[in-house]
């Protein structure tokens, strides 16, 4: 009991120093202020505690860009999780697809890592934490950039913004589980709901490989009701997975020989099946279903963005939208449009007689983006992915029984 609260004490202290990160990036110091210290409304709380959950029970946050969905979800004194609250994101900026680089204006797609350091309750955003981009797999492919939020104020270049009073809560979600003993919670970021019908309408998407190898740990968390244990090995996310004795995941490496929980394997085939049936129907009657979203295109885009986002900051007159490989020109032009004369009639003046046309010189092609230079990945402290938590088996186990 002594070492729960001394823990719980560590926890607190961290978040009232923490103070380092704001914002997508800016920072700003002050004393820490009521906004960070706002419980839960009430009715709030009275709705947890009907599910079987504390103020200060583990969280997991789940975040959807097409439907622009913020949840919270609690786990429940049975061990599942189960949605507590769920917002309206106000905005986040790019397209679907995961972050690529620096500048590309992408809120990242993934799996991700909230610990005590990285909450700021002095954000010039209201409130914010890191997200904790980029991670071992963003890391792996050599993907850039730093300062992604959650935070509020309503505006957004690559993080995930709230207003102001939904922060507030998100932020209590956090702290409050923190100082329950929570050491960490996961953000698990979609492109959108990982449902048969929502990726039958993306399977041409340049994204598809990337949202399937994602779409594992998805259906994990919608089998268990459990955050599934998130590892990286050979350039690729891994879920639940338990390493042969004396062998770690690496990033970069070949992934070791790894067991599941049999219980679990069973469920995942049976969810498979079930879930192959529903897609073959939905592409069977695709004319019926949503246009797909705009999605970003893939490093080369992501590069053009992030030139794009350079020169803007330089003060050159650049296109008012970021280009895409269909518009890649940057550069706006430097010739204002010249205004359109009266008809003669109109100005009360005689119709001239119609002059010999010219012939019209041939448009310059668009000026091509110079390649944007990817910067060296900066380890930032507490990111890399961890290694198999103690009990991870007898914790899934319990959830299915056997």
């Amino acid at each position: 009991m002594k070492t729960s609260f001394a823990r719980a004490g560590l926890v607190v202290a961290a978040i009232a120093l923490a103070g380092a990160l704001a914002g997508c990036t800016e920072a700003t110091l002050g004393d820490v202020s009521a906004k960070a210290t706002r419980q839960l409304p009430p009715e709030l709380v009275k709705s947890m505690r009907a599910k079987g959950m504390t103020t200060t029970s583990p969280i997991m946050v789940r975040i959807f860009k097409e439907e622009s969905k913020l949840e919270i979800w609690k786990q429940k004194d049975n061990g599942r999780y189960d949605l507590a609250a769920s917002y309206d994101i106000c905005k986040w900026s790019g397209r679907l697809g995961p972050k690529f680089t620096e500048g590309d204006r992408q809120a990242p797609e993934g799996f991700y890592t909230v610990r005590p350091h990285q909450m700021n309750p002095q954000s010039s955003y209201h409130l914010s934490f890191n997200i904790g981009f980029p991670n071992a797999y963003d890391r792996a492919h050599g993907r850039t950039g730093q300062h992604l939020m959650v935070h509020g104020a309503c505006s957004s270049a690559g993080c995930y913004s709230m207003t102001d009073e939904q922060v507030e809560q998100i932020y209590a979600f956090g702290r409050d589980a923190f100082r329950g003993g929570q050491t960490e919670f996961q953000i698990q970021a979609f492109p959108f709901r990982m449902t048969a019908a929502n990726m039958a309408r993306y399977k041409d998407d340049p994204n598809y490989e990337f949202w399937t190898m994602l779409k594992e740990g998805y259906d994990h968390f919608e089998i268990t009701r459990v955050p599934p244990k998130v590892d990286v090995c050979g350039k690729r996310y891994v879920f639940n997975r338990i390493p042969e004795p004396g062998r770690t995941f690496q990033a970069n490496a070949a992934c070791p020989v790894t067991t599941q929980p049999a219980n679990l394997e069973t469920a995942y085939r049976s969810y498979q099946k079930t879930y192959e049936a529903a897609f073959s129907a939905a592409l069977a009657g695709q004319g019926k279903t949503t246009t797909p979203s705009p999605s970003i295109a893939g490093a080369r885009e992501a590069a053009l963005v992030a030139d794009w986002s350079r020169r803007r900051a330089r003060g050159e007159k650049v296109t008012r939208e970021p280009p895409t490989l269909e518009r890649p020109q940057i550069l706006a032009s430097e010739q204002p449009a010249a205004p359109r004369p009266l008809p003669a009639a109109a100005a009360g003046l005689p119709t001239p007689a119609p002059a010999a046309r010219q012939p019209v010189p041939q448009q310059a092609a668009p000026q091509q983006a110079e390649a944007a230079s990817p910067q060296a990945a900066a380890a930032a402290a507490g990111q890399e992915a961890q290694p198999a938590p103690p009990g991870l088996r007898k914790r899934l186990l319990g959830v299915f029984g056997g």
